[in-house]
């Protein structure tokens, strides 16, 4: 997306953790601990990826976007599809998007990437003033 800024990927949190589980140290039940309401957003507001569930391994994965921003007011803390995303990112100045992994089978879960998306930033029409520094 054209204003997407302040990205924050978590694989390397994800490979640790699978790490753990794959040696033992973590079991499966602490992992895949999706909360209902996670589940029933990854059905109908998730995107289908093609990365296989790490754990379970029987089906593929679900992205789902949550929506966190002051501006948003009731909406704030509600799964969005990237379509909705997209006409949201040009109607409010800034809002923070989590993107969750989830598999709908044995309810593994885990946060994959943050970012920050709206209209703030983006230059205008007319040309913005100067700071000292520059």
């Amino acid at each position: 997306m054209r204003t997407q800024r302040q990205v924050v990927d978590y694989s390397l949190q994800r490979r640790a953790l699978l790490a753990e589980v794959y040696s033992g140290r973590v079991g499966t039940m602490e992992v895949c601990d999706a909360s209902p309401y996670l589940l029933r957003a990854a059905k109908f507001h998730g995107q289908p990826t093609d990365v296989q569930c790490p754990v379970c391994r029987k089906e593929p994965l679900t992205l789902v976007s949550w929506i966190y921003g002051d501006e948003l007011k009731h909406a704030s803390g509600s799964a969005r599809s990237p379509e909705e995303l997209a006409k949201l990112a040009n109607l409010y100045e800034e809002f923070t998007v989590y993107a969750v992994e989830v598999c709908r089978t044995c309810s593994w879960n885990h946060l994959v990437q943050s970012y920050v998306l709206g209209t703030r930033g983006l230059r205008s029409g007319k040309p913005r003033r100067r700071t000292v520094a520059e």
